[in-house]
């Protein structure tokens, strides 16, 4: 498995070191490997965490989608940064990346819209997500109502509904380790390049 050794470190900058501990935890976890905590806080500063699924990464960031009308899309809106949290409990790892948040371009979210199975599509117009349902029923008749409206032809990205993008300002490795005496490792962005540096368990 990749470690957390010195050497390790200094040949791997943290995307590369999040790629592998990423395939790791692909081969070990029976379920979404790619769930990640997600902190926001809104305009008035009360945080909020929930579960998402991270959709892509790469050198910019780490990206999910979402209604931009929802609790947390209201809110990345009002305060543009967040917090993740990767918990790969079979491998005893997390993966900690804080930094600002923007909104993916709008034919990535295309791209990635035009991806989902067709009922994903469906709900993405139905759901007014995070605000009151007076019953399931009506949920389901909103659906049914989508689907007529949609059929025999492509269902189009919602306006409201697309991805953000978290750029780390500061990544942590956590490896677990026996009598709680865990390896934590940071990287920040600096000069182009990345510094690396250990804490205290």
């Amino acid at each position: 498995m990749a470690s957390l050794d010195d050497a390790t470190l200094a040949a791997r900058g943290p995307f590369e070191l999040f790629a592998r501990w990423f395939e790791e935890a692909e081969a070990a976890e029976p379920n979404d490997p790619n769930a990640m905590a997600l902190a926001t806080a809104d305009a008035a500063g009360q945080p909020s965490v929930r579960v998402v699924l991270m959709k892509d990464y790469d050198v910019r960031g780490f990206v999910f989608y979402t209604n931009f009308e929802s609790d947390k899309g209201r809110a990345l809106l009002a305060n543009p940064r967040a917090g993740l949290d990767f918990h790969w409990k079979s491998l005893r790892r997390q993966v900690r990346v804080e930094g600002p948040v923007s909104a993916v371009a709008a034919a990535e979210a295309d791209d990635y819209f035009a991806s989902r199975p067709r009922d994903s599509q469906l709900g993405a117009w139905a759901s007014a997500q995070s605000r009151p349902l007076r019953a399931r029923a009506g949920f389901e008749a909103e659906i049914a109502a989508t689907a007529a409206r949609f059929e025999g032809g492509p269902v189009p990205r919602p306006p409201h509904w697309s991805g953000f993008r978290i750029a780390p300002a500061r990544l942590e490795f956590w490896q677990d380790r026996p009598f709680r005496l865990h390896d934590r490792v940071i990287f920040t962005p600096a000069d182009g390049g990345w510094r690396v540096h250990r804490l205290y368990p």
